[in-house]
């Protein structure tokens, strides 16, 4: 039971949550609409197009220092000169008249009055009554002390519907939807004497809406007036006792009944209540059943001890009606309908539509319900159209059982629209043709018009399909065969279509062919995506010819400057060797570098390099950096200061190159290693078969930032020791950190040393990297 109770109050909570974003939405609306009207009164004044008058009305906010809004009522009020101008409050006299006695915006003014009332306006020029109670009582009668407000629609019998409300709990206001004639609630008082009501108090024993605490006190009814018609009544509701109103307020109450009255005529105007149709009771109505082809029935309410309605009675059925238990209209007139008809309350709950439609007046309509709820013996799964509506205060029920040729056509017809097929017979003894109604839209000929024999249908056939379509014909009319054919139609509106058309021979027992039967359709569509298709394809196949030419070219370039092993270098008790692993794939080639290389000064450049990226602008930005610190190296600068010129290479000179290297240069004479890096990874010494990485000096990858500064290490290699300089494609492993495999290829080259060119394949051999990178590798071995 906790549980339950928690569930109402969440689900209590969540319709309260939506009826406030609903109010908000709707006076969003209406300050929408009192802009638009301001807006379009500055552009009737010259003040230009709609978007210059919407810029000159917040200029006069803004230089105003009042709101949008205000300032749009204001102008509006200026312009009307109707009667909501004569029942607002003279407007206060201005402060250079009466120095001493300013208006502040704590005393409730001119302008505010304005501003609601017209706010209110804005709110019923919609054609929903709902909405424009909604918005009367929130904007122009809670400043009254009005806590509630039901505007009521007469019929022509004297009874009442509620068209709309607010401050009533739904509940109260669903029970009080319609009022019979008689009930003598206020409004119908009002109605009666054809004037307005006050009381000071509601008085006792008086039925209608709102006798709950909060809406018992004083009550107001006003007839809502357009043209001298009445058109509704408002009832305005306070929460106790309260002196006669004054005469400016009551002038308000009739200017916003008035203007409510123009709500409830463009709602009758749309369809949404039946206002205006007959109300004559059973006899025009009866009349009205009787002209129609299908089975009706007139129910009139029955009303319960506590005037609400119990039930319906059948007042009159016409003579269509069909009751396949043996029932006659004659033996269910007067019964009431679920007496008559008890599955009406169960199957698609039709006696609740019923109830609704009266309640509401909103008319329904159902394709398919079922059937056993109006006709006693009839199968649960037979299914009717159904039509509800109110006319006064009787409701007048129709329907039409399915007919299931009349359903199988229907669907046949929907299955050629959306097919674009249709259907034809030609006989061929009376030459009488008949086409579908598909048929003639996909010749582009009109209904009724002359259809095309197959004799005649090269004729609108494109010249390059004339000998098909011949060849068509002549298959199905002579050789008495099956056939079919795809050809371009030319139609009478210019309109090219591409057509299939297939047929079949229809003989008798003779062999003779009195007939044929085909259907043609329309594959424009179909044909014209083959042609995309085939267009798409083709320029996917240039597409990756291209593709594959680049990455052969960026291949022939990198193997060309780069071959995979090149000679070793031995000089001055130095020997360097060098490595170089291409990408497996060609789609890879990437931009990694090498060069080892004697100086003029006797020094050895080593350097690797990784360009960021892959193809041919990467081979060609290895290209432009590898050769550029060649003729850099050829100054003499240390390896801080080549890195330094070769960043401004990168980025001022080449086209976006972002890359990593190291830079060392190795004095034969000294033993003095002099290097620095550009984000690269540290070089790794192998010393008394120890192998370890060398510390990382500062250094930002090249091509990053316009002015980097590197730093430059020294280090002095003894005789045995090793120096191993490598890019990223040796060791990079997916998911394993950089740290992690740099450790792993410590541990790989470190033991008994080997011969140097033994250990750079065996490095090579069993690298961990599973990237699929191309790679680097120098080896420096001291003697």
């Amino acid at each position: 039971m906790s549980d339950d109770r928690e569930g109402v109050e969440a689900l209590a909570l969540t319709i309260e949550h939506l009826r406030h974003d609903v109010r908000a939405a709707r006076e969003s609306a209406d300050a929408r609409v009192l802009i638009a009207i301001a807006t379009g009164i500055l552009v009737e004044r010259g003040q230009g197009g709609p978007a210059e008058a919407a810029r000159h009305l917040r200029q006069l906010a803004d230089t105003a220092g009042m709101p949008l809004l205000e300032v749009a009522a204001d102008i509006v009020h200026a312009t009307a000169q109707d009667r909501l101008s004569e029942a607002l409050p003279p407007e206060p006299p201005s402060p250079a008249e009466t120095p001493e006695t300013p208006e502040t915006p704590e005393t409730p003014g001119h302008r505010a009055c304005v501003l609601r009332l017209r706010s209110a306006e804005a709110a019923t020029l919609s054609d929903d009554p709902q909405a424009a109670a909604e918005a009367l009582l929130s904007q122009a009668l809670a400043p009254l002390g009005c806590t509630a407000l039901a505007v009521w629609r007469p019929t022509g019998d004297g009874s009442l519907s509620l068209a709309g409300h607010a401050g009533f709990a739904a509940a109260e206001a669903e029970q009080w939807r319609y009022v019979p004639p008689g009930v003598g609630t206020l409004p119908q008082r009002a109605l009666e004497a054809g004037s307005p009501g006050w009381y000071a108090v509601l008085p006792p024993a008086t039925p209608g809406i709102g006798r709950r605490e909060g809406t018992a006190g004083a009550r107001a009814t006003v007839p809502a007036l357009l043209g001298g018609r009445v058109l509704g009544v408002l009832e305005l509701c306070w929460p106790a006792r309260r002196a006669a109103l004054s005469p400016g307020e009551s002038r308000q109450l009739d200017v916003l009944a008035d203007l409510c009255a123009h709500t409830l005529a463009d709602s009758a105007a749309t369809g949404t209540d039946p206002v205006g149709a007959s109300h004559g009771g059973t006899g025009p109505l009866a009349a009205l059943a009787d002209a129609l082809l299908d089975p009706a029935l007139v129910l009139r309410p029955h009303f319960d001890g506590q005037g609400g309605v119990g039930d319906f009675l059948i007042s009159h059925v016409n003579q269509r009606f069909d009751d396949t238990a043996g029932g006659t209209g004659a033996s269910i007139t007067g019964m009431r309908l679920l007496e008559a008809y008890p599955l009406a309350a169960r199957e698609g709950d039709l006696y609740g539509l019923v109830r609704r439609v009266h309640a509401t007046g909103e008319p329904f309509r159902a394709e398919r319900m079922p059937l056993a709820a109006l006709r006693g013996s009839a199968p649960l799964t037979a299914m009717a159209a159904v039509g509800i509506g109110r006319y006064g205060e009787e409701v007048l029920l129709t329907w039409r059982a399915e007919d299931e040729a009349a359903r199988l056509s229907g669907l046949l017809e929907h299955v050629q629209r959306l097919g674009r097929i249709g259907g034809f017979e030609e006989n061929l003894v009376t030459g009488e043709i008949t086409w579908s109604s598909q048929v003639f839209a996909l010749h582009g000929l009109p209904p009724g018009s002359s259809p095309v024999p197959l004799e005649r249908l090269h004729r609108n056939a494109h010249p390059d399909d004339v000998v098909a379509v011949r060849r068509f014909v002549r298959t199905l009319l002579h050789s008495h065969r099956p056939a079919s054919t795809a050809f371009r139609l030319r139609r009478e509106d210019g309109v090219v279509r591409h057509i299939r058309v297939i047929a079949e021979p229809v003989t008798d027992s003779a062999g003779d062919l009195p007939a044929v039967r085909g259907a043609y359709q329309d594959v424009s569509a179909q044909h014209w995506t083959e042609v995309a298709l085939a267009a798409t394809r083709d320029r996917l196949a240039d597409t990756e010819e291209r593709v594959v030419e680049r990455n052969r070219l960026a291949l022939q370039l990198q193997q060309a400057i780069m071959p995979p092993a090149p000679a070793p270098i031995d000089t001055a008790g130095l020997r360097v060797a060098v490595r170089y692993r291409p990408a497996e794939k060609e789609h890879l080639v990437g931009g990694d570098w090498y060069d080892a290389v004697v100086l003029p000064s006797q020094q050895i450049l080593l350097t690797v390099g990784d360009i960021a990226g892959h193809g041919i602008e990467a081979a060609t930005g290895m290209v432009v950096l590898r050769n550029a610190l060649r003729g850099l190296a050829a100054t003499g600068a240390g390896p801080a200061q080549l890195l330094a010129w070769l960043n401004t290479v990168a980025h001022h000179l080449a086209e976006q190159i972002t890359a990593t290297a190291v830079c060392g240069l190795y004095s034969p004479q000294t033993g003095l290693l002099r290097w620095a890096r550009a984000g690269h990874l540290a070089p790794l010494l192998v010393r008394d078969s120890e192998a370890r990485s060398l510390p990382l000096p500062r250094g930002m990858l090249l091509g990053a930032l316009p002015d980097a500064t590197y730093e430059e290490q020294r280090l002095t290699l003894a005789g045995g020791d090793r120096l191993l300089l490598y890019t990223d494609g040796l060791i990079e492993r997916r998911g394993v950190s950089v740290d992690h495999s740099m450790e792993q290829l410590a541990a790989l080259a470190s033991g008994p040393l080997p011969d140097l060119d033994e250990q750079l394949d065996r490095l090579l051999t069993h690298s961990r990297s599973d990237t699929d990178d191309d790679t680097c590798l120098i080896g420096l071995q001291v003697h």
